[in-house]
């Protein structure tokens, strides 16, 4: 333990020289004037400063006022002492940051104790500094482990769903990632995408956070409508240690965190709860936030996109959903059409997933015959791309030929459902005629096409068309 003792009276610096050094053995430099007290602690450190209040030139306070700006002045422990003590001079010392307080001539048992109790707060304090120092090591290196694992875990998943290889293959794609590129260089603009369920929202994310460069910052998923509402705080923002009963004890990093430098993706966004929702516009637009239990801000710079698959305007109208966030997130808005309106992107996309199976699962499919062709483009597709894909993969996986045949494809007729067969004739952009319908002549056309897509085959139409073989008999 290494003493500063700074006194301009002689008599009175010596005697407590002596008592430090011979009755409590410890290691004292003693100096009478501030200046050179100053020059002895800058080439080395002191643990405990004993100094005169009043002295000529710099005086005790402003002594003190200087050791605490240097460096390893917070860890260093200032004793004042004086003759002329009163109680404002030692309210005004505390105050300062000194340690303790003590009047001369001074009580040896007195001057013994503050030593020790000076001990014990350094003590302490090294204790504190190094826990702090460890903890901050020890959160830093998991950080840094958990991002590289999510990041593991999410790119394990982009290969495995198909999201490695992305297929433009129609002038709405080409259009989608034009907007794409443009948004890329814009990471400060949230973006919102709409579309079905299964039409490539995240593809079209990952598209806006790679731009056509190799992008090796964080983009970090989360689907609204998985996490249970009473989690979906602590999994957007993390908490601190103790935050609440069953908190792990060392906290917890939320994903605006973890996508610092990147981009976080919200998928389901219409799924998010009310009560986060202006929580949510608070950290697009100023870039911080609390974590659940703590009293730190925490900034991040990252890209907010978020899908949907519901009609936020009508959701906004009947009071379900912020307009201020809606307006906020759809500065930039991409719509991405179901597969049943993309026909021309069916065919390149199931040969795209057929060839990176087949590499992947070291199967021989290279090719469709023209009647699995026929099927993939009247098949409406209510799951879109990942229905698309999924076929696919089940096909590539449970057989092993050069062709994949409408007989691969058969499974299809057991999941369409009645609703899916009007999609194939899209009612909802059908115009009527303005003077009259003819609606035997319509009926007829549609018997005639059915009987053309089975050739002739009439048992298959009438169970097609939901008819007796009486009634189709009848009609032809």
């Amino acid at each position: 333990m290494r003493i500063l003792l700074v006194d301009d009276e002689e008599l009175s610096r010596n005697s407590i020289y002596d008592f430090l050094r011979g009755q409590l053995a410890l290691d004292v430099h003693e100096f009478d004037n501030v200046a050179s007290a100053l020059t002895a602690y800058s080439e080395k450190s002191f643990d405990i400063i004993i100094s005169d209040l009043k002295m000529p030139g710099i005086d005790g306070l402003e002594f003190l006022d200087k050791i605490k700006q240097m460096d390893g002045g917070e860890m260093t422990d200032f004793i004042l002492i004086t003759g002329y003590g009163n109680m404002d001079s030692a309210i005004k010392a505390l105050r300062s940051g000194a340690f303790d307080y003590l009047q001369k001539p001074l009580n040896i048992d007195e001057l013994s104790e503050v030593i020790k109790r000076s001990m014990d707060h350094l003590s302490l304090l090294r204790e504190n500094k190094e826990f702090r120092t460890n903890l901050n090591r020890i959160v830093r290196t998991e950080k840094i482990k958990y991002k590289e694992k999510c990041q593991e875990i999410h790119n394990t998943y982009v290969e495995l769903a198909g999201y490695g290889e992305i297929g433009i293959f129609s002038a709405h794609m080409n259009k989608i990632r034009e907007q794409c590129e443009i948004l890329y260089k814009n990471r400060d603009i949230p973006v919102l995408i709409d579309g079905e369920t299964g039409s490539g929202k995240e593809i079209v994310a990952r598209m806006i956070h790679t731009g056509n460069v190799e992008n090796r910052t964080p983009f970090i998923p989360l689907n609204c409508s998985a996490i249970p509402h009473s989690l979906f705080e602590s999994e957007l923002f993390g908490y601190e240690a103790g935050a609440f009963t069953d908190s792990k004890k060392t906290g917890n990093i939320g994903k605006f965190e973890l996508a610092n430098e990147g981009t976080l993706f919200l998928d389901e966004i219409g799924d998010l709860p009310e009560t986060l929702q202006a929580k949510l516009l608070r950290v697009i637009e100023e870039k911080e936030f609390f974590k659940l239990g703590g009293i730190k801000k925490v900034r991040v710079d990252i890209r907010v996109i978020c899908a949907t698959n519901k009609d936020l305007k009508k959701m906004v109208k009947e009071g379900k959903f912020r307009n201020d966030l809606y307006f906020r997130l759809n500065t930039a808005n991409i719509s991405l059409l179901p597969l049943i309106k993309r026909k021309d992107e069916i065919l390149p996309l199931a040969e795209m997933f057929m060839k990176k199976f087949s590499r992947t699962k070291n199967k021989n499919f290279n090719s469709f015959t023209s009647g699995a062709e026929k099927i993939l483009e009247e098949y409406p597709w209510p799951g879109n791309i990942r229905e698309l894909n999924n076929v696919v993969e089940r096909i590539v996986l449970l057989n092993d030929e050069e062709k994949i045949s409408e007989e691969h494809l058969g499974f299809l007729d057991d999941i369409i459902s009645p609703s899916d067969c009007y999609k194939l004739l899209d009612l909802e952009n059908m115009k009527l005629p303005e003077d009259k319908l003819d609606i035997k002549k319509l009926e007829k056309e549609i018997v005639m096409k059915a009987m053309e897509k089975f050739d002739g085959n009439k048992s298959k139409v009438a169970e097609y068309l939901g008819l007796t073989r009486s009634a189709l008999r009848s009609k032809l």
